[in-house]
């Protein structure tokens, strides 16, 4: 994924300072300088490296931390904050009210992904319980009216558009007005893009935003802009009051660096990010558990979220018992494959828990092809339930892998393969050992009523050890001040200092 290997170059650096016995001067330098080169190559600005490094420095004062100080932490913690801070401009965007109409206008350079996104905007929302509709305003590319069309009809969203009409202002006041009085909720504009920024580009959104006065203004950016995404964004800024950001593509291998300048250069959050072609394959962007996945620090309430959301009600309290209890067999893998799948791509996934970057899953295998699953299910399919319900790999001897690999009509080095990638996902499923499971309606609860002997009662033993027992959690969580709810808090856990 995008950003996958920035996340790697930063995890790095982080354990490398961890590894190192004492932390002076040169061992905090050499680590953000690290950081800084990792950032740099991923396309992020400049000047937006050059000021974090500034602030982790001033922040920092290694010779007034009294030596009963986890500067590991306080480190840590301080790269953390000023990532947060590079994503987010400390003010919300314009939210949708239910039976209210609002109209969402997108504007974007032309292969952005920005038709493609207002489907998605619009069926995300219309899962939620709104009424969205389309308009396509774009009458610059030829086939946007028809593009817009077909989606839209594929996630049975109205939509409204004209093929002879060639003025886009008309075509945008028209749609509106229709959609006003059929009393549709979520009104979504596409504009028209360009290859390029061009004077007649920004003269049309500005006509068109001043003819329907949008409650918002969407930026759609594809991640692989690099460099040229903080000027980008910034031309768009001065042309139409932007209010938040949407970055697309992030499922591919791009440096995606340059998606973090867009949010400086607008001021505006990112909302929503596309991580696929589907029409579901679009996220909300947190900016807290999103940074915590980027350092490898996990996202545990994401994960649970992910469960809550694809694992059938009935199988989630034997899922969640066999997390707590970190014993991994090969039938656990062929039950939960189904789940991972819908879930997302395992190091995806696997990235929400704690002390687990993306990097720690072989490239390649981030987003894991339907096909090579069901490889996987069709070899386990010929295995005994001896074997299935062991946790051994030693069981898994030669002759019972040969024997595998012809009852399932595949290659010993596929069943050797998926056997590696048993053993890499049982190591994993370890970690979550001793987590202590919520009950039904404790996770909304723990989210309302946040502190450290709720927060003590969740984490497993051994990560709770890590930061310092209660009295260290307490004083982390006094650190960390009001950072918000426990979505946010459980992100910060794991990956801590040996």
């Amino acid at each position: 994924m995008v950003l996958g290997e920035l996340g790697g170059s930063i995890s790095r650096a982080l354990q490398q300072m961890s590894n190192a016995t004492i932390i002076d001067e040169k061992v905090l330098n050499e680590c953000l300088n690290e950081i800084t080169r990792a950032l740099l190559q991923s396309d992020v600005q400049f000047k937006l490296v050059r000021d974090m490094q500034t602030n982790i420095k001033n922040i920092i004062n290694l010779d007034d931390l009294a030596a009963g100080h986890n500067k590991r932490r306080i480190i840590q913690q301080a790269i953390f904050n000023e990532l947060c801070k590079m994503l987010d401009p400390g003010k919300p965007s314009f939210t949708p009210k239910k039976g209210k109409p609002s109209v969402i206008m997108f504007v974007g350079l032309q292969g952005s992904g920005k038709t493609t996104t207002c489907t998605k905007y619009a069926y995300y929302h219309q899962k939620k319980g709104w009424k969205p509709a389309l308009v396509c305003a774009d009458t610059f590319r030829a086939g946007a009216f028809d593009q817009l069309k077909q989606n839209a009809t594929k996630a049975k969203i109205p939509f409204y558009g004209s093929y002879t009409e060639s003025d886009p202002v008309k075509i945008a006041v028209d749609g509106v007005d229709t959609f006003k009085k059929d009393n549709h909720d979520l009104i979504i504009v596409d504009t028209s893009g360009r290859h390029k920024q061009e004077a007649s580009l920004f003269e049309e959104m500005r006509q068109v935003a001043e003819a329907t006065n949008p409650d918002l203004i969407v930026f759609v950016m594809d991640s692989s802009i690099g460099q040229a995404a903080f000027d980008q964004a910034q031309a768009f800024k001065k042309s139409v009051a932007v209010g938040a950001v949407i970055i697309t593509k992030m499922d591919g291998h791009a440096k995606g660096g340059g998606a973090l300048s867009a949010v400086a250069a607008t001021k505006s959050p990112v909302i929503f990010i596309g991580t696929g072609e589907h029409m579901d394959e679009f996220e909300v962007f947190d900016v807290k558990p999103f940074v915590s996945r980027l350092l490898g620090m996990g996202d545990l309430s994401g994960f649970m979220d992910k469960i809550q959301e694809v694992v059938p009600m009935d199988q989630q309290p034997e899922l969640l018992q066999k997390l707590s209890e970190g014993n991994f067999t090969l039938r656990i893998m062929y039950e939960q494959f189904q789940n991972i799948l819908k879930m997302g791509p395992i190091g995806q996934v696997f990235s929400m828990l704690p002390g687990f970057s993306s990097e720690l899953m072989p490239k390649g295998q981030e987003k894991e092809s339907q096909a090579k699953i069901k490889r996987y299910m069709t070899m386990m399919d010929s295995m005994t339930n001896e074997e299935l319900d062991s946790s051994n790999p030693k069981l898994m001897n030669e002759s019972r892998i040969m024997r595998i690999a012809r009852g399932s009509g595949r290659q010993l080095r596929e069943v050797a393969e998926m056997l590696e990638e048993y053993k890499r996902l049982a190591k994993i499923w370890s970690k979550m050992k001793g987590l202590k499971i919520p009950k039904k309606g404790e996770m909304s609860a723990l989210s309302r009523n946040m502190n450290a002997q709720h927060m003590g009662k969740v984490l497993p033993p051994q990560m709770l050890k890590q930061i310092g027992g209660m009295g260290g959690l307490q004083s982390l969580m006094k650190q960390m001040g009001n950072m918000g709810s426990a979505k946010d808090m459980m992100g910060m856990f794991g990956g801590g200092d040996k």
